[in-house]
Parts: C-alpha cells; structure tokens; sequence
C-alpha cells in the first residue's frame, strides 16, 4: 500500500495550515472526472442547444454547468460525503472551474451594462426607422365589394378550430388519428387570398413513434374569407425535420449543427405561390451590447418536403431586394417588432424623459393584427400614450418581409375599446370578439371584428361588427350582423345617418358563408337537393345563428364531415343528442356539407 502523501502548503483563513489529502488514485479519478464531464457537455448541448456565440447568455450557462459537472463529478468519486478529509482536495480542484465561472459571471454582467438601457437609450430607439408621414385614406386600399368578401373573418384561435376539420381527409390516406394540427400557424397572402398555413404534429409519443419514420404527409391551409379548410398532401417527399419532431430531426437542432454559431428565432411554416412548404428560420443579432438590441440580419430558408434537410442563409437584404424572394410573408416576428416600436416609442426623446416628462411618450395598444398591402403581410398595432387610457393617437404598420415601418395618425378608441362595444352590443348573447381587423371603408377608419362564441368550445363565428375608428363611443357609428353584407349595410347606413358618404354597395358583397344569405331578401340560398344519406351515432353538435336562422353542424362516427341544417328544415334537429342515431340526406363534399333532410332512427 502506498504511503499517504500528505500537502501542507495551504494555510486556512485562519493562517493555519490546511491540510490536503489526496485520495487513493486521484490521477484516475481526474480522468474519469474529465471523461464524465465531456460526456456531460455532449449532453447538454444536445438538449441546450447553445450558439457557440458570446451573444447568446445560453452559452455562458451551457458552460457554468459544464464547469460545475466537473467539480461534481471529482467530489462523488473522492467520496467527499463519507470522507470529509478530501473536501480540502476537492476544494482545490474547483479553483479552475471557479475561475471560470467567475469569468463567465463578469462578462454576462459587463454584457448587460455596455447594452442597458440607462445607457443606450438612443440607440434603442433607432433599431427601427419609422415614417411618420403616412395617409391612411390615400395609402391604405379602400374596401370594394369584392374586397370586402374576401376580408379575414377568423383570429388564430379560430383558425386552429377550423384546421382540425380538415384532418379527415387523412383517414383515407391510412392515417386515423395520427397526427393534429401544430398549435401555431402562419397568416400569408396565398395566391391573394389571407390564408393561415399550419404543420402537423404527432397526436401523442406513441404515434411519433410509429410515424416518424415517414413523417408528416402534408399541412392544413385555412381560408380565413370563407371559414373553410383542407389538408394538402405532399407529393415530392414527406416533412421529416419539424419543431413537432424529435431527437436528431427536430428542427432547431438540425439548424445548429448546420449553423452553429447563428442566433435563431423561433421557425415559421409557409407556402410559395405553387404550394410547397417552408420553414423560414430568422436570425437574430444582439446590436446592442452583448445581449440588447435583438434585430434580424437574415434568415434561413429549408424546403420543408426535402429528406435531405438541405437550406440556404440570406442576408436581410435579399430578402428586401431579390424578386424571387417577395413570396416569403413573414422574417420578422411580431412580438419583435413590437418590442422594437415600444423602444422607439419610449426613448426617443432619452432615458429620463421616458421616466419623468414623459413628452411624446408612446407604445404599442395591447394587440396586434394583419393586413395585406402591397401582396405583403403587415403587422398593425395601435399607438397609444403611456397613460394608458381608452384612445390612440395613430397606427403603425410594419412590413414583416422588410421591416418597413409607417405611422398613420388617426386618432380614435383602441382595438379593445372596439371589441368591448361590440360585445356590448350582444350581451345577452355573451359572444366573445376578436383583435379587430383595421379597414379603410371610404377613408373611414373602421374596426372589423368577428363575434365568435366561445362558451360551447367550438369557436364558430357567429356575428360580425364594424366600428368606425373616430367614434367608437357612438353607438351610431357601428353596426352588428349575421353576415357580412348585412353587417356593412347597416355600417353604410350609420355612417350617413352621421353624414358620412362612402362609395361602397353592400347589395354587391358576395356571401361567403356555407349557409349564404341573399341580403336583398333575406332569405337562405336554395341547394339543389341532394341524393347521398350517411348514417350513424351523433358524436358532436354544434349550432350557429346565420341570417336570424338557427343552424345545427352534426358529425357522425361514421365520418369526419359536418352536415350543416337549419332547423325549418328538420325540426327534430332542436331535439337531437350526442349518441342518437340519424339518417342524413345531404350533397357535395368536405368538411362541412350541407343537408337536405335529417331523420332521427
């Protein structure tokens, strides 16, 4: 047995001298401490996914814990739990480790100072350039009938409900009840038409267990004009790498080891004009300071049906100048630019008048939503005073391709102030109103909300409503409908009550909804009759009011389809309970079909 080699050249706070026991086969022990710790590191940076870059503060904790893995490591192996005298041992091999953690600990801090804003408030309130020239009648479209048919009548919420109709399809491609709707989806302009684009994913670990092998077979587009949605299936490949994936094919970790040292938003999903699917990978920079100032400098693009998971980096630039990259809607995320018109907003007179005088102070309202201009997505938001009171003093609109920033001056209610109104206006109904759309209604500013009703879980739209902007406090300023063109009638009418001319026919809007309604008469647009029936157990039951008429939306466990009937056509509807057994008559197909007669067996 070896003699003990005892060190006595460390003296304690008290000045005496420490004693330092090395244990039985420390030399080993450091190794297999090392190897431990590398092993550590793999994994951590596997699961963290750092950017090997001194502007992202992931990396600064993916190495303390590294470091601290080591001191941890060597203090199991040393037994110091068992055998205090090696604590003194251990101690000496965490110097290093400590250094470094100290090291890491002044650079976060020196980071955060050079970008705090105490500091560099000016600089905060350049990283976007905002032109505070615009006219909102002259710039931004008027409404014509056939524009008005095809305005977005669904919020994401919305959306996503509608989304999980199309996944029916599916069972006839031998897919029952593998995948749902990914819980986050795209607004693009499709072809002109706003549509929301949203990926699959696995309905529970299991099916990805059995399905990830394949992937996913395609992506729900919704059409937010007409409440409709289907599932497009891929012919050139199935998407293999997803934020919905796992392991070595989810997505941001594909991206790293591609891109190691990049700073990446979070991944958004969209279409080109022929339908293929990508992901569209923003990167981020840190302009101010070490961790401040987040902007995008460019984006990745992956063709998402590609199995080979090649993509390609862009400059910002590109994406601003290059004709063959104007398809892509969406680089810039919304919370960002928010965040970035909220700093323009607050520092642009300095730090001290943010805080004390408070002249010319404003942000952002508590929303935001999108309009199509230009064949471009924006991001609009209303600009209100610091006070936080129930009025704005303009809107701003960002393009999210480009960055493009314009403020319109318009003074009025905010988006909440407009759906408190129009939930006032159906209280007894208890709907519930979406973040307002913002429309020029000859030059009119005017809010257009959906009154959707939330209280059943279905979120189907049941109304509509349009609030001029200027007057939001006057209950004669607004109108609420069951569809579209009534609801713009009664607008138009308003606004000339008021002494406002507008140059738009309500008579001219075509109705999109799957119970049309012809606003000259008021009466349902008769289908031909059908010949099909289906039967089977009613499994859900949903209802809506279109036109003063009660509609009824059955499915049935013998399909994935909802057959829409109004209750003057089948009275027994009114009647009907989830488990009963029913006859349905009904032509056409998808999503929601239209019945001719229902009888209950």
């Amino acid at each position: 047995m070896d003699p003990i080699k005892v060190d006595f050249s460390k003296k304690d706070s008290g000045g005496q001298k420490e004693i330092v026991i090395p244990p039985e086969g420390a030399t080993l022990k450091k190794i297999i401490s090392l190897i431990l710790t590398l092993i550590t590191a793999a994994v951590a940076f596997y699961i963290m996914l750092p950017a090997l870059n001194p502007k992202d503060f992931n990396l600064y904790v993916y190495i303390a814990i590294v470091a601290v893995s080591y001191v941890v490591f060597n203090g199991i192996l040393c037994r110091v739990g068992s055998k205090p005298e090696y604590t003194p041992y251990v101690k000496r091999r965490a110097i290093v480790p400590g250094i470094i953690i100290g090291i890491l600990a002044l650079c976060v801090a020196v980071g955060y100072l050079v970008g705090c804003q105490f500091f560099r408030a000016s600089s905060y309130s350049k990283i976007i350039d905002v032109r505070t020239d615009g006219n909102f009648s002259e710039e931004i479209e008027e409404e014509d009938a056939a524009s008005f048919s095809a305005i977005p009548r669904l919020d994401e919420s919305s959306a996503t409900q509608v989304a999980t109709r199309a996944l029916g399809s599916l069972s006839e491609m031998g897919y029952v009840s593998q995948f749902t709707v990914y819980s986050e989806n795209t607004q693009i302009n499709y072809q002109g038409t706003p549509v929301r684009v949203a990926p699959l994913q696995y309905a529970n670990i299991i099916k990805w267990f059995f399905n990830t092998r394949t992937g996913f077979p395609g992506y729900v587009i919704v059409d937010m004009a007409n409440e409709s949605a289907e599932f497009k299936e891929l012919t050139n490949g199935n998407i293999r790498y997803s934020p919905a994936e796992h392991f070595n094919k989810l997505l941001k970790r594909h991206l790293r080891f591609d891109y190691p040292s990049y700073l990446f938003a979070d991944a958004t999903f969209e279409i080109d004009d022929e339908g293929n699917p990508y992901w569209i990978c923003a990167r981020h920079d840190k302009t101010i300071g070490l961790f401040g100032g987040t902007d995008v400098i460019g984006a990745v693009i992956m063709r998402a049906d590609n199995d080979s998971g090649e993509s390609k980096y862009y400059d910002i630039e590109e994406f601003r100048t290059n004709p063959e990259l104007q398809w892509i809607d969406r680089v810039y995320d919304s919370d960002l630019i928010v965040e970035q018109y909220n700093f323009y907003g607050k520092y642009g007179s300095g730090f001290w008048n943010s805080i004390l005088g408070q002249k010319n102070v404003v942000k952002t309202t508590s929303g935001y939503n999108y309009i199509a201009k230009d064949d471009d997505v924006w991001m609009y938001t209303g600009i209100t005073s610091v006070t936080s009171d129930q009025s704005i003093t303009g809107f701003a609109l960002v393009n999210q391709r480009t960055k493009e920033a314009i403020f319109y001056s318009v003074t009025g209610g905010t988006e909440n102030s407009a759906q408190l109104a129009a939930e006032g206006r159906v209280k007894d109904l208890g709907y519930t109103a979406t973040f307002p759309l913002l429309l020029n209604i000859g030059g009119e500013p005017t809010y257009f909300l959906s009154l959707k009703d939330v209280s059943s879980g279905s979120n189907i739209v049941q109304q509509y409503a349009l609030i001029n902007v200027k007057q939001y406090n006057n209950n004669k300023m607004g109108a609420n409908g069951t569809d579209i063109a009534k609801c713009l009638a009664s607008y138009v009418d308003a606004l000339k009550s008021g002494g406002i001319e507008v140059d738009i026919n309500p008579e001219d809007v075509v109705v999109n909804d799957s119970t049309q309604t012809d606003i000259k008469s008021g009466d349902e647009t008769e289908q031909p009759a059908g010949g099909n029936t289906a039967a089977g157990k009613v499994t859900d039951i949903r209802t809506a009011v279109k036109g003063g008429e009660s509609y009824y939306y059955i499915k049935l466990d013998s399909g994935d389809s909802y057959y829409v009937i109004s209750a003057s056509k089948a009275e027994d509807v009114v009647i009907l309970n989830k488990g009963d057994s029913v006859t349905v008559t009904f032509s056409g197909s998808g999503s929601i079909v239209k019945a001719s007669s229902l009888k209950i067996n």
